[in-house]
């Protein structure tokens, strides 16, 4: 049972275009169908455009028989409410899931995240949730994160913890000399959202130039949020161009831990700081740095209890040495890299291994994904359009040479002229050629 409520901030959410519909980007699980027995129930809070779910059906070799196994759950509503928090108020729906679940002894729910509300669901469905307890949340903080990394043996960038006021801030920063510009972050918060960078001067911060990486943001409101989710001010990286690799890795109900991916962030936004996509994997130079480091966060994370799929973001730094790996954040949940991966692991059949980590017949996989292709040219369109488009373009995916695009976000074009894809491709120019040519083509399109 795949359950994409996106139990997040809202105040941060509501600044994503088209919020609601990332609850579509875990609809790369249907492609699970193409094994014989699975069945996946799949919840959204509005219905999924049939032609959204024709697309993924149309990777399997039988879609009609996969179809059979699929249950499309939603609640007809795509109102502030988190999808979870307003299943709960809905024992028709939570009848209807049950009857679901009744096929089957050997069920398990996939969260986005794992928050109360999804826990009592898992209660009411007796169902084991694939993600990590609640209670262990604060490791997916930004100063649990630090803790949890230090205790792991993973460098972090200079920088204190646990702070819970803005006068608690301005202690710190008076402490960390002798920088000159200082990144203050939300404990808890998403995409690069709920970052400021501050340019230090001889007054207190709050006077200092100041960029918050939310275009609305102010001292005012940042100070509040500061006091109700604590914060971490740390030393702002100068290195420029700024590498920001990340890891996806995975714990095990028996604790057996998998670093199953690494991947470049394409960051954006004021501060360079907001996520926008993904290449994979990270660069070979320090790619093998990455994954030992977050081997060792999964590893301590595994030693107090979590389990499920999550991301490990690192800062990349080159010294004499070669580079070193700071650790930036956990996201304990699943996060913007999963989808593409997922997407590119199941349509090419790859397997782990090889140079890149990814294998599909004796072929290393690459891609290159965005979740912010936007054009108006998109708005009014339909999901059935732009596929069509694509695949007459050339740009879709080759079922025989295992290359292509995998659309996600499809929900997004109508309204708000925006979608996400991954470009596959069997090198790293085949896939960003792939990628420039479809960005080209859709925000060209009218």
């Amino acid at each position: 049972m795949i359950v994409p409520s996106l139990s997040l901030p809202q105040d941060e959410l509501r600044r994503i275009t088209g919020a609601y519909c990332y609850e579509e980007r875990m609809l790369f699980f249907l492609l699970t169908l193409r094994r014989p027995g699975v069945e996946v129930v799949y919840l959204s809070s509005a219905p999924v455009d049939a032609a959204t779910v024709d697309y993924y059906l149309s990777f399997l070799d039988d879609p009609a028989e996969a179809r059979s196994r699929l249950h499309m759950i939603n609640l007809g509503d795509t109102g502030a409410t988190q999808l979870t928090e307003s299943l709960l108020r809905r024992p028709d729906l939570l009848a209807r899931i049950r009857a679901a679940l009744d096929r089957t002894t050997d069920a398990w729910m996939v969260p986005f995240i794992v928050s109360e509300h999804e826990e009592r669901l898992s209660a009411l469905l007796n169902l084991p949730i694939y993600g990590p307890a609640s209670r262990l949340a604060s490791f997916g903080s930004k100063s649990g994160g630090r803790t949890l990394a230090e205790a792991a043996g993973v460098p972090v960038a200079r920088g204190f913890s646990d702070l819970r006021s803005l006068s608690e801030v301005e202690h710190a920063a008076r402490a960390l000399n002798p920088a000159a510009r200082l990144m203050v972050k939300l404990n808890n918060s998403y995409s690069g959202l709920g970052n400021a960078v501050v340019t230090r001067g001889d007054g207190p911060l709050s006077a200092s130039p100041t960029s918050f990486s939310a275009p609305d943001e102010t001292w005012v409101t940042f100070a509040e949020k500061i006091a109700e989710r604590g914060a971490v001010l740390e030393e702002f990286i100068e290195e420029r161009p700024l590498r920001s690799p990340s890891a996806l890795a995975m714990i095990t109900p028996g604790g057996s831990c998998h670093v199953v991916a690494t991947h470049e962030q394409i960051l954006g936004g004021q501060n360079g700081d907001v996520y926008k996509g993904c290449v994979f994997p990270a660069a070979a130079d320090y790619r093998a740095e990455v994954q030992e480091c977050a081997g060792r966060v999964a590893r301590a994370l595994a030693e107090r209890g979590v389990v499920g799929l999550f991301g490990v973001d690192f800062f990349a730094i080159k010294t004499d040495a070669g580079y070193r790996a700071l650790l930036c954040e956990i996201n304990l949940r699943l996060g913007g890299t999963t989808h593409p991966f997922g997407a590119a692991l199941l349509t090419t059949g790859a397997s782990p291994g090889g140079q890149t980590g990814l294998v599909s017949g004796e072929r290393p996989k690459y891609y290159v994904a965005t979740d912010n292709c936007a054009s108006d040219g998109l708005l009014g369109r339909t999901p059935a359009d732009v596929v069509k488009f694509v695949n007459d373009s050339g740009l879709g995916f080759d079922r025989d040479s295992r290359t292509g695009n995998v659309l996600h976000l499809l929900g997004a074009i109508h309204r708000y002229g925006k979608l996400g894809f991954t470009s596959i491709g069997d090198s790293p120019q085949e896939a960003a050629d792939l990628h420039d040519r479809t960005l080209r083509a859709l925000c060209e399109s009218a």
